[in-house]
């Protein structure tokens, strides 16, 4: 049997950047063989797919993330990672499992080993996904492109958690439009630049960009319907090199996170007409560029799917340890995988906090915090038990 408990804290002491999880993935496969999956690696680029066969009957997905974040742990945990990596800009970062990840694929290798165990007991097939680059939003379109359903067969249901800053021990769901769209871009405005203690002659970009914030700020509060949920943050304004240059060039680094494709395309359009406006107020020599990158579509889990599956859930754990209407506005590419293949995606949160070994008054950290680490137990039992009760709800008995 494998000891997850030490496969999860060497998983959290070795974390890896989107597209670079090459020793994950290694561990990854080598814990599935021993179990008579079929693995095959190097899908989308680092993927990790365990298919086993066991009779007839339905197939069956289940999808763990396995990437890891530019952050610098501080948690002062024995296993804590010292990670430092070359990210893709070239750029010296530290690296630190701050979501979970590692815990995600922890409880898939540990469903996965009980499944192996116990085939007398359902027939269909498994098909277990190790997804990179989630926090990207590219690691599920990179495995569909690259045939993951016409290689491995098109599942009948997907299934997926995530861990989060909840009691260990609890299962947070949502019917519906549960995690939000996600879409970046890079903005490019353009000035003329020139003397700190000239600006009649110059056009000036920090200017422009910071007006440009400002108003950004309205689309939210000012064009979407209180009814509806949209944020828009502007992450990132770069420019200039010394403070009596005025700068060519200023960038601004927005996200907008929407729940529905209409209110998507609406703030989208705001962003780009927004910033073209303030960059002709400002007499901007040439008109601004707009990159849009890493899109991540609404994670829907669907309602008569995920009511079966809750229902098995609260057998299993007792309704008492379910909190219904988790809606978010984090998101996730996983619905990527039941959209392409034209099935019912079911999603749950579990909870990754004990409160009863927690010192009083102790804030909790949120994922993606430096301070972030699930608690191993019980939330690691927690995630694996979901797991298995999730795929024998599909699975033929």
């Amino acid at each position: 049997m494998t000891d997850l408990h030490e496969l999860y804290r060497d998983l959290h002491r070795h974390p890896e950047l989107s597209l670079q999880e090459f020793r994950t993935a290694g561990v990854l496969a080598d814990a599935l063989r021993p179990l008579g999956f079929d693995v095959t690696t190097e899908v989308g680029g680092t993927g990790v797919v365990g298919v086993l066969r066991n009779g007839d009957g339905p197939v069956v997905m289940l999808r763990a993330d396995i990437d890891a974040l530019p952050v610098e742990e501080k948690t002062g945990l024995p296993y804590a990672s010292a990670v430092r990596a070359t990210n893709a800009d070239g750029e010296d970062v530290p690296v630190a499992h701050a979501c979970g990840h590692d815990m995600h694929a922890t409880c898939l290798i540990g469903a996965a080993e009980r499944l192996a165990h116990t085939r007398e007991e359902w027939s269909g097939t498994l098909l277990v996904v190790f997804q990179p680059a989630e926090e990207l939003g590219r690691g599920a379109r990179n495995m569909v492109e690259d045939g993951l359903f016409d290689r491995f067969g098109k599942p009948d249901v997907v299934l997926a958690q995530h861990v989060g800053p909840l009691p260990a021990g609890m299962i947070a769901y949502g019917s519906g439009p549960l995690m939000a769209a996600a879409d970046s871009v890079r903005v490019t405005l353009f000035g003329r630049g020139g003397h700190g203690s000239a600006p009649e002659i110059a056009v000036d970009p920090v200017l422009m960009a910071a007006h440009a914030v400002v108003r950004l700020q309205g689309i939210v509060a000012r064009e979407i319907s209180p009814s509806e949920r949209a944020v828009v943050t502007v992450g990132r304004l770069q420019a200039g090199t010394k403070e009596n240059v005025i700068p060519e060039t200023a960038e601004l680094g927005v996200n907008i996170r929407t729940f529905s494709e209409h209110i998507r395309g609406i703030v989208r359009s705001a962003v780009e007409r927004i910033i073209r406006a303030e960059a002709a107020a400002s007499g901007a020599p040439r008109e601004p560029e707009f990159d849009w990158y890493d899109g991540t579509p609404v994670l829907v889990s669907d309602p008569d799917a995920t009511a079966a599956t809750m229902a098995a859930f609260a057998e299993h754990f007792g309704k008492e340890r379910l909190i219904p209407g988790a809606v978010v506005n984090a998101s996730e590419d996983v619905g990527v995988f039941g959209t392409a293949a034209g099935v019912p995606t079911v999603f749950w949160f579990f909870g990754g906090v004990d409160f009863s070994t927690r010192e009083p008054g102790r804030a909790v950290a949120m994922n993606h915090s430096p301070e972030f680490a699930p608690d191993i137990e019980p939330t690691l039992s927690t995630g694996v038990d979901a797991l298995v009760v999730a795929a024998r709800t599909w699975l033929t008995s």
